[in-house]
């Protein structure tokens, strides 16, 4: 079961983030951060990701927030990425990035808006 879920989970984390991505970051620390990738994989996006009750999309969304707020920007960077992948549009990741400057404060919009423009700008959603 393991096995299966690790799959699935490469498979799903590879059509989302590129396999480019997901290779850099699986193999950035080497054997130390195998059990750290195996989780990502397994549970992550073999077990959480795949659920059906959101659409891709919602919870890219949900992640972008979550990563806003928590200040993570190579994650938030990250799961940009994914989220225009899943279909987001700017104008709704835009709606998120407010949310977060009433809830979460400016400083964290500010950051997390910076790095949402650089990302739109790269995968060519905005000029």
């Amino acid at each position: 079961m393991a096995d299966e879920q690790y799959e699935r989970g490469l498979k799903l984390r590879t059509e989302m983030f590129g396999k480019e991505a997901v290779d850099k970051r699986m193999n950035a620390f080497g054997d130390f951060g195998k059990p750290l990738q195996h989780i990502i994989n397994a549970y992550s996006y073999g077990d959480v990701w795949s659920r059906d009750a959101l659409p891709a999309a919602t919870k890219s969304l949900v992640m972008v927030g979550m990563m806003a707020a928590a200040g993570h920007a190579n994650e938030l960077r990250v799961h940009l990425k994914g989220a225009v992948k899943n279909g987001c549009t700017p104008e709704q990741i835009q709606e998120v990035l407010l949310l977060l400057t009433l809830y979460c404060g400016i400083p964290a919009s500010n950051e997390a808006h910076r790095i949402a423009t650089e990302v739109l700008r790269e995968e060519g959603k905005m000029k």
